[in-house]
């Protein structure tokens, strides 16, 4: 409004602008007084020294401070960081259940201030802070131990603005100082690293659930950066999670089917985030883009060709897959045919290796489970004979293992893991159980942690960031009453460390610990749900589910509301629907006894004299006769000889049909005396 106006009235509205400057900054020392006695009295707040100081020859005020006098006084700040109230809702449990006073006195504090929440107050400061309950605009920094060259500034009462840069002279000092406390901190960090009982590492404050499969995931990926989400479920389905572009209904931003009729068993990224690898229940892998496009599916191998090395490609269902961790063109797969497959990305007709376990007899068992290291120069694979085979990709190499351990578990091997410096190896089992291996001494495992359910053949174990911790999901029995856990054990001391429950119902299969973000993932789910489940901690983590838990839903507004057109189909009338088909007709026309001269049904139910029905094979009239008792059966009780025997005189007398023509050659008929006669005789 004042952009039009005189050049004296911007220069009243400067003045009062400085005027209201001076008399916040007055009531702020007039409140320091009480615990700071040194501070000085600040500017009088007469204008006229204050107009003369924004004048500059003849009277005249300076243009920068005209054109600040339009803007207010927080503008070019840099922004504070949003408030820890966006992350309440998805606290795990309360960290402080009694609050202490100074969390009270912030909380009445933030009833009143405007602006930006303040920062954690200490208790020194507690009562400075309620007196200063009304204040407006930002909070000031957390107050720190005056240095001489803070206390120089505060002599002048009058600076206003950012604090003077140290003086030249006291520079070596300063670097010594900030030695010092490099020192310090690294003491810190020494004495937090030693706690091997600090479960404040593990971020675990707070938790969000990202939904959408109607069973059991059982595959899990994460991108370098952290910032895209890959889920595999048992319901044929991989689901594509954005933190950039989610808000806080967690929703996935696109849904693949793979392959139809097969479930989702691994998923891992390319070590440039550009695409990823889809491994199914079926014989072919596929790679998709970093949006969900297919880019190609590997070639199916010739079931029928004995030798698998001479076969194209798998042959049977996939079990697992990863992506060479520093070669973005090279991916490797295992199968239940029995064979290890390299991979080049560019070419999908063939693989470039075939690698076959090592086997006391020639046959054909599942490979369970594969791993790269973390140079890509080294596999590991489980096989379905419970051993472990390790190779190491050299000039000539084979498929003869370089490490081989028969009967590392009982059961299926379902995860295998190689530490980052390549000396420690993890492998997670369907008998229950985790080891740790030493792969300089591969004879006996360093720890063997019982006692952890798994009934999935996905379950996987994995190490921290730091890789001092090793950790791994277990599974809801029937009879248990623990639910899907995460347990934590510690590396060197070879301990559990921690059990985190996940979910009371579901079983934890897939677990990772990103190491960009510093937040954990888990996979749980069972016949009827499943999700992946994001644990952190807004004070140590970075980005990911901190992005998009603050973020609320956009809101509809008149532009999105879509009228639901009427649809008018006549053709869907009796009058206008078409003739049917001939095969529909005559269907129809099957069902229709009359035109289908169908015969009637048998008769169904108690049957008498070798006919079923209810009248015993008689007419009705015959059926109440006998029923009434006018008629009498007696053949029942009658020999079946002497029935016959009786009609041989009338038979011998009158003959009919044949017999006339054979009566001069018919010889006689003699029949046998019957046996009671003979034994009444003798």
């Amino acid at each position: 409004m004042l952009l039009g106006g005189t050049r004296q009235e911007l220069e009243t509205f400067a003045t009062g602008q400085q005027r209201l400057d001076q008399e916040t900054r007055q009531t702020r020392c007039a409140r320091q007084k009480k615990n700071s006695p040194n501070c000085k009295s600040p500017i009088p707040t007469s204008p006229a020294p204050a107009a003369s100081g924004a004048m500059a020859d003849g009277g005249e005020m300076d243009e920068e401070a005209m054109m600040r006098a339009f803007f207010p006084t927080s503008f070019g700040k840099a922004p504070s960081r949003p408030s820890a109230a966006s992350h309440s809702s998805t606290l795990r449990k309360p960290q402080n259940p009694s609050s202490s006073p100074s969390t009270s006195a912030i909380e009445e504090d933030d009833s009143v201030l405007v602006g930006p929440p303040l920062p954690p107050k200490d208790s020194a400061r507690s009562q400075e802070d309620e007196e200063e309950s009304g204040m407006i605009g930002p909070p000031r920094p957390p107050a720190q131990l005056p240095t001489v060259h803070e206390e120089a500034e505060d002599e002048d009462g009058d600076m206003v603005g950012p604090p003077r840069p140290p003086p030249p002279k006291e520079g070596e000092e300063d670097e010594d100082d900030d030695d010092d406390d490099d020192e310090e901190d690294d003491d810190d960090d020494d004495d937090m690293e030693d706690d091997g009982e600090d479960f404040g590492r593990i971020p675990l404050s707070n938790e969000i659930v990202l939904r959408g499969h109607t069973k059991v995931v059982s595959a899990l990926a994460v991108d370098p950066t952290g910032s895209r989400v890959l889920s595999g479920s048992y319901d044929y389905t991989v689901r594509m999670y954005d933190f950039q572009g989610m808000n806080s209904k967690l929703q996935s931003f696109r849904q693949l089917e793979p392959c139809e009729g097969h479930q989702v068993r691994s998923l891992s990224w390319s070590p440039t985030s550009d695409r990823f690898l889809c491994v199914t229940g079926s014989a072919q892998a596929k790679i998709y883009d970093r949006d969900g496009l297919s880019l190609g599916e590997f070639v199916k191998g010739d079931m029928y060709i004995r030798d698998l090395k001479n076969t194209k490609g798998h042959i049977s269902g996939l079990t697992a897959g990863e992506w060479n961790p520093k070669s973005k063109e090279t991916i490797l797969t295992s199968s239940e045919d029995g064979s290890l497959r390299l991979w080049d990305v560019s070419d999908f007709s063939g693989q470039k290796q075939v690698i076959k376990p090592k086997l006391k007899r020639p046959m054909r068992i599942p490979v369970t489970s594969c791993a790269w290291d973390h140079e890509g120069k080294r596999i590991v694979a489980g096989v379905g004979d419970g051993s472990i085979q390790l190779w190491t990709i050299k000039t000539g190499w084979g498929s003869r293992p370089d490490i081989h351990v028969e009967k590392a578990h009982t059961e299926d091997i379902t995860g295998v893991k190689i530490s980052t410096d390549g000396q420690i190896l993890l492998s997670r089992s369907m008998d229950s159980t985790l080891k740790i291996w030493d792969l300089r001494k591969m004879r006996t495992p360093l720890k063997v942690f019982e006692d952890l359910p798994n009934n999935y053949a996905e379950t996987t174990a994995s190490f921290s960031p730091d890789e001092q911790l090793v950790f791994t999901g277990t599974s809801v029995e029937k009879d248990g009453r623990n639910g899907g856990l995460l347990c934590f054990f510690d590396r060197r001391k070879l301990e559990l460390v921690s059990r985190v429950g996940i979910s009371p119902h579901y079983s934890v299969i897939r677990s990772l610990w990103h190491p960009r973000i510093n937040q954990v993932f888990a996979t749980v789910g069972d016949k009827k749900e499943g999700g992946t489940h994001i644990l952190y901690d807004p004070s140590v983590s970075q980005r990911g589910a901190l992005v998009c838990v603050g973020r609320a839903p956009r809101k509809k507004s008149v532009d999105d509301y879509e009228v639901q057109p009427l649809i008018h189909n006549p053709h869907a009338l009796p009058l206008f629907r078409d003739q049917p088909s001939r095969k529909r007709q005559r269907e129809k026309m099957m069902k229709d006894p009359l035109k289908s001269h169908k015969p009637e049904a048998p008769v169904n139910g108690p049957g008498f004299g070798g006919k079923i029905g209810t009248t015993k094979g008689s007419l009705l009239t015959q059926y109440l006769m006998k029923e009434g008792g006018l008629i009498k059966e007696t053949w029942m009780d009658e020999d079946p000889r002497e029935a016959i025997l009786k009609y041989a005189d009338a038979a011998k007398n009158d003959p009919k049909f044949i017999a006339p023509a054979y009566a001069q050659t018919q010889p006689e008929t003699v029949f046998a005396e019957s046996d009671s006669d003979g034994e009444e005789k003798k």
